[in-house]
């Protein structure tokens, strides 16, 4: 069995904290310029990837630096799609010219939460991304109606679980207005990663650079994976 474990990536403004998570994961989520990054932060991500061999991928989210993406905002399907459209190129004009390849696209914060249940949103998303490269390959909350909107669209799909997110009982995450919505325990991560891949609920789970003690968590997750 091959479980992909993935961060999302270019968020920081701290380069030894990016590097170190680096070693632990196999896929990075790159901003690329809507709730964060710039051109700089894009090329020092897609380094670290290139030289680790970690798996590059589109992090589009709403156009919203101030509240990191984390809020959702009142956007058009079409103006959705234009701006993962859009982000994805300035990104992938960075990775080309360095010389990699981005092969997913995960939408960031209130974006994927909104999508999660609205299939309209969902499906801007897709289209924004299909603009660049119809064949690449969506990463969406395992189980959620996002991924059927997707498939429905020709998308190829990856299901996504949380090691480092507390769940609701209807599948979705529990909002971070709550104060029990990180898991920052390394084992009880791992653990939660450990489930998801032993039931065969993912094909990629996700540890947040921005967890508290996330290259732990990763860490920890990583050896009990493997």
């Amino acid at each position: 069995m091959k479980i992909d474990l993935n961060c999302d990536m270019g968020e920081l403004d701290d380069a030894a904290h990016e590097a170190a998570l680096m070693a632990y994961i196999t896929s990075a989520n790159i901003a690329c310029g809507g709730h964060a990054g710039d051109e700089q932060t894009m090329e020092r991500t897609v380094r670290l990837a290139l030289e680790r061999g970690v798996r590059i991928g589109a992090h589009p989210g709403y156009p919203d630096r101030e509240n990191f993406g984390r809020l959702e905002i009142t956007m058009t399907a079409e103006a959705i799609a234009d701006t993962v459209a859009e982000q994805i190129a300035r990104l992938d004009e960075v990775v080309r010219r360095i010389g990699g390849t981005i092969v997913h696209v995960k939408p960031h914060g209130a974006l994927y939460n909104v999508a999660v249940r609205n299939a309209d949103v969902a499906r801007a998303i897709a289209q924004g991304a299909a603009r660049w490269n119809p064949q690449t390959t969506l990463f969406g909350l395992a189980g959620s109606p996002m991924l059927d909107v997707w498939r429905a669209m020709g998308m190829a799909v990856a299901g996504e679980a949380f090691a480092d997110r507390r769940y609701e009982p209807d599948g979705t995450l529990r909002s971070r207005k709550f104060a029990d919505a990180l898991i920052t325990n390394p084992a009880d991560a791992a653990a939660q990663a450990v489930r998801f891949a032993r039931e065969g609920l993912a094909e990629t789970i996700c540890v947040h650079g921005d967890t508290p003690g996330s290259v732990s968590i990763l860490k920890a997750c990583r050896e009990a994976l493997t």
